[in-house]
């Protein structure tokens, strides 16, 4: 079973929604902090627990359009497991390993074999232009290693928008066929903590660590109209990190061809936006809302410390030199 307990009516909720669009989404303090309706989840269960509340009092859990806010102690995984299994779920993990970035594959794959998707089926997308250094890292039962080679390019820039097109390219030709989630992820990473189900559903994106409680004037949208990624700066709700974001196959293939055709509108006006194809993800988030958000649990660096309210790290930048990565 389950019940929304909205304390307050979906007409005042929008009120405040609107009354919000100048004000910032930041995640620990505010208007929707304070202000918003204490949504939370009843769960029924069979344990000798009857009724599991999952609420936390220090975050935001759920956004002004009822998307759920993912952080520790708000879902039970063991309900969510078994209802993925029910269904019979494959999820597919991509990342793009190109040139020197195959170094980071082992890691990855080995702390995705522990903590990523545990008892389900997975299906990891390999993109890389150096198909002969995926390492043979041993995987369990229903899960498999997928390489699907692609050319590089010079600028390491060109590389992260190229992303979005194949990723796009391959949804439709392949990814429809063998999967029923796609999550899309950088390599540079280390799977620290449980990733598991919570956090599928149609479209999910992932709160940026630098951004998660930050106002909106902090955004690091692009802000040059001329630019298919430009967000005004009475807009956007939260700012998104490029790293880390997916949703059902369909969904993300929307989401990748509207990002691959504003870029391809701005590279013939010679515009590069600020992010690349994170400033591109922003702009879609901001007019098609995704239906789940993730914590910055889901993607971290330990350069910007452990907050208390981080009660898990489950992904986590890897430390590197980027100039001798890059391009190389």
């Amino acid at each position: 079973m389950f019940i929304c307990d909205l304390t307050q009516d979906l007409n005042s909720s929008h009120q405040r929604y609107s009354k919000a669009k100048t004000l910032s989404f930041g995640v620990l303090k505010g208007f929707f902090k304070e202000q918003l309706p204490p949504y939370f989840l009843l769960l029924q269960c069979d344990s000798k627990e009857n009724f599991l509340f999952h609420r936390r009092s220090d975050v935001l859990m759920m956004t002004p359009w009822f998307a759920p806010i993912v952080w520790e102690g708000t879902y039970n995984s063991e309900i969510l497991n078994e209802q993925f299994r029910r269904r019979n779920v494959t999820v597919g993990l991509t990342v793009f390993a190109i040139k020197k970035y195959t170094v980071f594959l082992n890691k990855f794959l080995e702390t995705a074999e522990t903590y990523f998707m545990v008892g389900h089926r997975v299906n990891y997308y390999i993109f890389t232009d150096r198909p002969e250094e995926v390492p043979k890292v041993p995987l369990k039962e229903g899960r498999n290693v997928v390489v699907l080679q692609v050319q590089n390019y010079p600028r390491w820039q060109e590389i992260s928008m190229r992303r979005m097109e194949l990723i796009n390219s391959f949804s439709q030709q392949r990814f429809i066929n063998e999967v029923s989630y796609l999550v899309c992820v950088d390599v540079d990473m280390r799977f620290n903590d449980q990733v598991g189900v919570e956090i599928l559903s149609n479209l999910f994106g992932t709160l940026h660590p630098h951004f998660y409680a930050a106002e909106r004037q902090s955004f690091t949208y692009e802000r040059r109209p001329a630019s298919q990624a430009y967000v005004p700066r009475d807009e956007g709700d939260f700012y998104y990190a490029g790293g880390f974001f997916g949703g059902t196959v369909m969904e993300v293939y929307k989401l990748t061809k509207k990002c691959h055709e504003a870029m391809m509108v701005d590279k013939a006006k010679g515009i590069e936006a600020i992010w690349q194809d994170e400033s591109y993800l922003n702009k879609y988030f901001v007019y098609y809302k995704p239906t789940k958000i993730l914590s910055p649990e889901y993607l971290w660096d330990d350069d910007l410390g452990r907050p208390e309210i981080l009660k898990k790290i489950r992904f986590l930048a890897l430390p590197k030199n980027h100039a001798a990565i890059r391009n190389k």
